[in-house]
C-alpha cells in the first residue's frame, strides 16, 4: 500500500509538473483572448534609443520621455506595444528588473499592456553594451542590435546564461498582468541579407538559421520551466501565401517549431490589404487566437486604413512597427542600405512611424483611423 501511495504521488507531480511546462491548449488560448479588447499598438522604442540596449540601460533609460510617448499612444486608444529587451541587460539582473518594472508601471498608467520580446535576430548581429553609436545618416535601423549576437550564438558554453536571462526575467514577471505576452524571439530566421548579412564587418554566421532552430525550442522550455502565466509566441515572417502557413507539409523547419510551440499565433504582414484577407483564415485555421505583430509600411501598401477594419472584423490583434520617429530612423524605407537618404535624397513617402519626432501625427487621417479603430 505504501508503495503504491508512493507512485500515486509521483504521477500527480509529473502530471502537474507536464502541465505546467506544456504549451496551453487551443481552449485555454481562445479562453485567454476572449476577454482582451481589440489589440491595437506599435513596436515601441523611445525616440530618443537607437536599440534596445539604449532604451533600458541605466545611463540611457528616460522615463520621462517614455511617459509622454504612451500618453500619445492612450490618447489614439492604443492599449499595448511591442517592445524588445536584450540578454546582455541580464548582467545587471537588478538593476535591469527595476527599470522594466518601472517601465510596466508607466504603461499600466496608460492603460497599455505590452508583449516583451527576449530574442532577436535582425540587425547588427555584434551587440555591446555601454554607449550606442549614433544614428548612420540616412540609414533604416542603423543601430539595432541582435540578441542574443553572432558570438553568443555560436559559443554554447554561453547558453547557460541565456537560459538564466529567459528563466529570470520571466520568472520574475511570471504573474505579472501588466504584461500581455511573452514572444520569445522576433524573426529568428532572419539572416539580414539586405543590411548586416553582406557587411564584411558584421558577417552573419553560416548556419545561423540551424543554431536558431534548434535553439528557440529550448527557450520555450526555459520560459514555461520559469512559471509564465502569460501566453509564449514567436511569430512568422517569411510570407509565401496562406496556404503554405495552412498546410503543415509546406512548413519550414522553423515555421514548424513556431507553430507547434506558440500559444498564440503571431505573424508580420508588409502587403497589401488582399493578401491580409487572405492569410487571415488560414492562420485561424489553427484554433488558436492570432495577431499580427508587424505591419504598416506606407511604401508597400501597407496601411492603418486599410488593415485595420480587416482586422477588427476578425478580431485579429494589430502592433505596427513604429511610433514616434528618432533614432532608429524607420521613417526611412529598407532600401536606405543600399542607397542611403543623404545629399538631399528623401523618401517619397515615411515608410513607418505614428508620430513625427514633434509630436505631430505624420498623417492626421491615420489617427483618426486608428481612433475609430480602437473607440477613442
Amino acid at each position: 500500500m505504501k508503495r503504491l501511495l508512493v507512485i500515486v504521488c509521483l504521477v500527480v507531480a509529473f502530471s502537474a509538473f507536464g502541465q505546467k511546462d506544456a504549451r496551453w491548449s487551443a481552449e485555454k488560448a481562445k479562453a485567454w483572448y476572449a476577454k482582451e479588447p481589440f489589440l491595437v499598438g506599435s513596436n515601441y522604442a523611445p525616440a530618443n534609443a537607437i536599440n534596445e540596449l539604449e532604451m533600458f540601460q541605466a545611463e540611457s533609460f528616460d522615463p520621462a520621455t517614455i511617459d509622454k510617448e504612451l500618453a500619445m499612444a492612450e490618447s489614439i486608444g492604443m492599449n499595448t506595444m511591442r517592445v524588445f529587451l536584450h540578454d546582455l541587460l541580464w548582467q545587471d539582473p537588478a538593476g535591469f528588473t527595476k527599470r522594466l518594472d518601472q517601465f510596466l508601471g508607466i504603461c499600466a498608467k496608460h492603460k497599455i499592456r505590452p508583449m516583451l520580446v527576449l530574442f532577436d535576430s535582425c540587425w547588427d548581429p555584434y551587440p555591446k553594451l555601454g554607449k550606442q553609436h549614433e544614428p548612420v545618416p540616412g540609414i533604416h535601423n542603423s543601430g539595432w542590435v541582435q540578441s542574443p549576437g553572432a558570438a553568443a550564438l555560436t559559443d554554447v558554453s554561453q547558453y547557460p546564461r541565456l537560459e538564466a536571462y529567459v528563466k529570470g526575467v520571466v520568472s520574475a514577471f511570471k504573474n505579472d498582468k501588466r504584461i500581455l505576452a511573452w514572444d520569445l524571439w522576433n524573426e529568428p530566421d532572419n539572416t539580414n541579407d539586405n543590411s548586416y548579412g553582406k557587411n564584411e564587418k558584421n558577417i552573419e554566421p553560416a548556419n545561423k538559421v540551424a543554431i536558431v532552430t534548434n535553439l528557440l525550442p529550448h527557450v520555450f522550455q526555459w520560459a514555461r520551466a520559469a512559471g509564465a502565466s502569460q501566453p509564449l509566441t514567436s511569430g512568422v515572417w517569411v510570407y509565401r501565401g496562406p496556404a503554405d502557413w495552412q498546410n503543415p507539409e509546406k512548413w519550414t523547419p522553423m515555421e514548424k517549431v513556431q507553430f507547434e510551440n506558440s500559444d498564440i499565433i503571431t505573424f508580420h504582414q508588409y502587403s497589401n490589404p488582399t493578401e491580409l484577407e487572405k492569410v487571415i483564415p488560414a492562420l485561424q485555421s489553427m484554433g488558436r487566437p492570432v495577431i499580427c505583430t508587424e505591419y504598416m509600411a506606407r511604401g508597400v501598401n501597407s496601411k492603418f486604413q486599410t488593415h485595420l477594419p480587416i482586422a477588427k472584423k476578425a478580431k485579429i490583434g494589430m502592433i505596427n512597427w513604429g511610433f514616434v520617429a528618432g533614432k532608429t530612423q524607420t521613417f526611412l524605407p529598407w532600401d536606405s542600405w543600399q542607397k542611403p537618404y543623404v545629399n538631399g535624397r528623401e523618401p517619397a513617402i515615411w515608410f513607418h512611424e505614428v508620430f513625427k519626432q514633434d509630436g505631430t501625427p505624420v498623417d492626421p487621417a491615420e489617427v483618426a483611423a486608428i481612433k475609430q479603430a480602437t473607440g477613442k
